[in-house]
């Protein structure tokens, strides 16, 4: 099982590495993200920066816990993005449901609307980040070279593949996302 965790480890920290560096990389890019926050209309206008901060500072924390190879810091990891995932699919599903079709800024710059595929989406990573919990509490022995290349390879892959979920249903013609 310490295959799935290194997986898990590798999916949810690129997702929410490219998040933060996505939010960071400029003050537009900031300025954005705190726009998209505040339309969603889940906090009071007045807090909407301090919410876009935390969110960040969350996402940064996520990504290091992650990163760090111990038990202890994989399953603060993992929990801390499963809370996080968590509140984003609810969040996601009030704004929607009050009417927001601004864009999603999850990963930077995207003309997509907030949708259901967004709230389908945090709820499977939820469920990797759980995975990856589970997995990193059982007992395991010292782990080989080859099969952990290989699963945070393909943790990395299907991180890429969530990261481009907009794109992808772009390309396969899925144009209702609420």
């Amino acid at each position: 099982m310490q295959y799935v965790a290194f997986g898990c480890r590798a999916l949810l920290g690129v997702v929410f590495l490219v998040a933060v560096v996505s939010k960071l990389s400029g003050r537009r890019a900031f300025a954005e993200f705190k726009q998209s926050v505040d339309s969603m209309r889940l906090v009071p206008s007045s807090f909407g920066t301090q919410a876009a901060v935390i969110t960040v500072i969350c996402e940064a924390l996520t990504t290091v816990l992650l990163a760090v190879p111990t038990r202890t810091t994989g399953l603060a990891g993992f929990s801390l993005a499963a809370a996080l995932l968590a509140v984003f699919a609810v969040g996601i599903t009030f704004s929607v449901r009050r009417g927001n079709t601004q864009p999603c800024r999850c990963f930077g710059r995207s003309s997509t609307p907030l949708g259901r595929l967004h709230v389908w989406r945090n709820i499977f990573l939820v469920f990797a980040a759980l995975i990856g919990a589970i997995a990193t509490t059982l007992p395991s022995g010292p782990a080989e070279v080859a099969p952990t290349i290989t699963a945070a390879f393909a943790g990395l892959i299907a991180g890429a593949i969530v990261i481009s979920l907009d794109d992808i249903a772009y390309l396969f013609g899925i144009k209702s996302f609420s």
